[in-house]
C-alpha cells in the first residue's frame, strides 16, 4: 500500500472514531455519585412500587424540591425520581434502575443546571440528554419525553450564555421527533421588564419557593394533560 493511501485510510478511521466515541467517552470520564440515593429508591420500590405506565418526573434538585408535585398534577398519575445534585450523565447512568423498569408513558426531565455549575459545556449536556432519549427509545419507543428548560437563575447569571446554548440545542433537537417536547419555564421567572422575579427564589437565588412551582404547574400541566389524554387513546 502506498504511503498516501495509508494516510487517507488512517484519517478516515480517526474520523469514524470521532463520530462514534464522543458522548460515551465524555460520560465515562465523569464521576458518578448518588449510589446510596438510588439504592433508597430501589428499596422504596420494593415496599411501595410506583404505577407502571405512568408519568415520571426525573432530574435534579429543582424537581426534588417540588413538594406538592402530586397534588398540583392530580389526578394525573405522576411520581418523582429526581435526585438532588444530579448531572445529565448521572441521570443517564441510572436510567436502567430508576427509569426503564417503570415503563413510563411520559417522562418529564429537568437536568443540566448542575452541569453548568460543574463547568460542562452546552454541547455535552445536550449530548447526554440525547443519549438518555436513545436509551429510553430503545426499550420504550412509545414513551414521550419532555425536556424542561434549565432555569436562568440569578445565581447563574455569569453563565446564562451556557444555559441559553444548552436550552437552544435541546429545543432544536426535540423538534425532530414527535416523541419529544420542550417546555420553557423561563418566561415565568422574569418580570415584564426582563428582571428575575427574586420573590420566587430562596436566598441562594437558585432553588425555588412554593410560588415558583405554582408557575411551573401552569406551564407544564397543560402539556402533560394533553399528552396523557392522547397516550391513553
Amino acid at each position: 500500500m502506498n504511503r498516501g493511501k495509508f494516510r487517507s485510510l488512517a484519517a478516515l478511521a480517526l474520523l469514524a472514531i470521532g463520530f462514534l466515541v464522543p458522548a460515551a467517552a465524555q460520560q465515562a470520564a465523569r464521576p458518578v455519585y448518588f449510589a446510596n440515593t438510588i439504592q433508597q429508591f430501589l428499596e422504596q420500590d420494593k415496599s411501595n412500587p410506583p404505577p407502571q405506565g405512568a408519568i415520571l418526573f426525573i432530574g435534579s434538585s429543582i424537581f426534588v424540591q417540588w413538594a406538592d408535585l402530586e397534588v398540583q398534577m392530580a389526578p394525573l398519575p405522576v411520581f418523582n425520581r429526581a435526585f438532588g445534585g444530579s448531572r445529565t450523565w448521572e441521570v443517564l447512568h441510572y436510567a436502567d434502575k430508576i427509569v426503564l423498569p417503570y415503563k413510563p408513558r411520559i417522562i418529564v426531565y429537568y437536568c443540566g443546571s448542575n452541569d453548568v455549575d460543574t463547568g460542562v459545556g452546552a454541547a455535552e449536556t445536550a449530548a447526554n440528554f440525547k443519549a438518555f432519549v436513545n436509551k429510553v427509545a430503545a426499550q420504550l419507543p412509545e414513551t414521550r419525553i419532555f425536556y424542561v428548560s434549565i432555569s436562568k437563575a440569578p445565581e447563574k447569571k455569569a453563565l446564562w450564555n451556557v444555559v441559553d446554548e444548552a436550552n437552544s440545542r435541546i429545543r432544536d433537537y426535540t423538534t425532530h421527533s414527535k416523541q419529544l417536547g420542550y417546555i420553557d419555564v423561563n418566561p415565568a421567572l422574569f418580570d415584564a421588564a426582563g428582571n428575575p422575579r427574586l420573590e420566587l427564589y430562596h436566598e441562594d437565588e437558585l432553588h425555588f419557593r412554593p410560588p415558583a412551582y405554582v408557575e411551573f404547574t401552569k406551564i407544564i400541566r397543560p402539556v402533560i394533560e394533553r399528552t396523557w389524554a392522547g397516550a391513553r387513546r
